[in-house]
């Protein structure tokens, strides 16, 4: 705000420097100066005025545009939230059916290394068998 009341303040010791030059230095008469000046004030006043309200306009665009950002940055984050929650449903019965299948998995291997064993175990105990049709 300070800033506004700084530029507000610049507008006014300019206008009255620039009369008082123009005062000093002028050629014209002083009704037609007065007309003159009369018709440059009208006409900053209208400047300052219109600056006003381009200015009021500026600010409610910038409110409403934050507005709707927020606004859009919150549907957007219910948006992953419940993408993120879907997906999470989604995968956990696929997640549970690994497990299982994994589980199975070394159930099998662990039975195969038994059997593997056992069978190694077996055939140390027993002599190999001689072919009988093979004669030496």
């Amino acid at each position: 705000m300070a800033n506004g009341k700084s530029l507000f303040l610049g507008f006014i010791v300019g206008g009255v420097a620039g009369a008082a030059y123009t005062l000093m230095n002028t050629k014209t008469s002083g009704e037609e100066f007065r007309e003159n000046a009369k018709a440059k004030s009208a006409q900053l006043k209208n400047t300052v005025f219109k600056l006003k309200d381009d200015g009021v306009q500026l600010k409610d665009q910038i409110m409403q545009t934050s507005k709707e950002g927020a606004e859009l940055i919150k549907d957007l984050s219910e948006d992953v939230k419940s993408s993120i929650e879907s997906w999470k449903k989604t995968v956990e019965p696929h997640q549970k059916n690994i497990q299982k299948y994994l589980e199975q998995i070394e159930e099998s291997l662990k039975e195969l290394e038994e059997k593997a064993k056992s069978e190694q175990n077996t055939s140390r105990q027993t002599p190999p068998m001689e072919d009988p049709d093979k004669k030496e």
